[in-house]
């Protein structure tokens, strides 16, 4: 992929994502309490986004509640999603977690396209921490044209 084609990838990303999603808890710049993830586009169908994890949002103490873990995995699958031009819900999630994400400790989530049937489309993440993945998901998002609306 081209560094053009990976600019227009990106635009195209930014404005999905601020056109939808602006407020999103995860994603969103204008909400004041979110984590504010910024999603990068690594390559065609694949986007990416290094992430602090705050003590606010633990679980266990000293380990990112599985909720919250959840919830990013699933906002890296939707702007993942936005790459591609594509607004899409969740309507199905599984996630495996392999190690607890430690608190005090910065991650990085990554999400791909692993197959796309249009309105339907498959999706993997991770969240790596040390470089070792420590939670992995599947899941599968449907084109909902209300979202545009």
């Amino acid at each position: 992929m081209s560094l053009s084609d990976k600019e227009t990838l990106r635009k195209l990303h930014s404005e999905t994502q601020e056109s939808l999603h602006d407020t999103c808890l995860l994603c969103g710049n204008k909400n004041p309490i979110g984590f504010k993830l910024k999603f990068d586009v690594e390559q065609a169908g694949m986007v990416s986004s290094e992430f602090f994890c705050h003590f606010r949002f633990e679980g266990y103490k000293g380990y990112l509640h599985g909720g919250v873990i959840a919830s990013i995995i699933d906002s890296a699958m939707t702007n993942c999603l936005f790459s591609q031009g594509l607004a899409a819900v969740t309507a199905e999630l599984s996630v495996k977690y392999g190690t607890p994400v430690r608190c005090g400790k910065p991650a990085i989530v990554r999400a791909w396209i692993v197959k796309s049937f249009p309105p339907l489309h498959s999706l993997r993440s991770e969240i790596a921490q040390n470089g070792v993945v420590v939670v992995t998901a599947e899941a599968k998002f449907m084109e909902e044209a209300t979202l545009r609306n």
